[in-house]
């Protein structure tokens, strides 16, 4: 069972455009040094779309060295069934400890279909398996208990932001796992998922993904923190001095949900480089604001911890 701050570590490029390991090794043991619970490798903040098949072994294999077994890694894979079954069966034959299954290339699915990738990824596999809940995957209640009832499948993982839907869900798998000792956990995947903590805790998520972990592992633990000791008064400084800012400034370009967190990574001295197309970079304007936040955020951690 997972616990924790889940740090989902960025994807670094060289110079030229290739894949960056040795950054990568660096990246991801200064996030485990840190504090992070677990390590999602490959994921969206890793740019799972933009990497070729060998680049994501090499990131799994990466991920999975630096972390040297201290804590679990789980690998994202997902796209057309095929694509995602085969990086499914490199992820586990390097090491990986789990899968986290985001979206099928493209396509809508009626919810059986949605169900039956699902199965499919799983039994190839043989990993414990996370469905991602967002996009083009949506799973209602019913097909979310489905979805729970599969072999190896051990987690949901929410990024729509439907709380109602949601707090179905949750109840209805629960119901459904009731008379069996299978684990299963939630998760908050929204972008930036600190400000939705409190709504997705109210419903039973408590874990959540935390890309400001990945420049910031000091804000990001202090707000853990706050919310998991019931700090409230901690918990809406931090939000309203830095998450709820930096939100304001990720909402303003698309995909500005990755590239921010990779500039971030940067201005705290790592050169991760920067984001692939049909991602674009902050511009300076962002860049200033961003760093004038991390100022802010670090200074609040600090203060709020005192």
């Amino acid at each position: 069972m997972l616990d924790g701050v889940l740090f989902f570590p960025v994807t670094p490029f060289a110079p030229d455009g290739a894949l960056d390991p040795q950054t990568l090794d660096a990246h991801v043991r200064a996030g485990v040094e840190a504090g992070a619970g677990a390590v999602f490798a490959a994921c969206g903040t890793g740019e799972f779309h933009a990497l070729s098949p060998r680049e994501h072994t090499d990131v799994v294999r990466t991920a999975v060295e630096a972390v040297n077994g201290a804590v679990p890694v789980y690998a994202g894979v997902g796209g057309a069934l095929p694509t995602a079954v085969d990086l499914a069966v490199a992820a586990r034959e390097n090491g990986a400890d789990g899968l986290l299954l985001l979206p099928p290339y493209l396509v809508n699915a009626d919810q059986g279909g949605l169900v039956r990738y699902v199965r499919e990824v799983a039994e190839a596999a043989g990993l414990p398996l996370i469905v991602y809940n967002r996009a083009n995957a949506r799973f209602g209640p019913r097909a979310a208990v489905e979805v729970a009832a599969i072999d190896h499948v051990v987690g949901f993982k929410d990024g729509v932001g439907d709380i109602e839907t949601l707090a179905r869900t949750v109840v209805a798998i629960r119901a459904s796992l009731r008379d069996s000792a299978k684990p299963f956990q939630f998760f908050n995947g929204l972008p930036t998922a600190e400000v939705t903590v409190p709504a997705y805790r109210a419903i039973g998520v408590p874990l959540y993904s935390s890309a400001v972990f990945c420049f910031a592992p000091e804000i990001s633990l202090a707000f853990h923190q706050a919310v998991t000791t019931g700090d409230d008064k901690r918990a809406d400084a931090l939000l309203a001095g830095f998450f709820h800012p930096l939100v304001a400034l990720r909402d303003k370009v698309p995909g500005y949900a990755v590239s921010l967190v990779k500039a971030g990574v940067r201005l705290r001295g790592l050169d991760v480089g920067p984001v692939r197309a049909p991602l674009t970079e902050p511009t300076r304007e962002d860049l200033d604001e961003l760093a004038s936040l991390l100022e802010r955020g670090l200074e609040l951690a600090r203060s709020t911890s005192a």
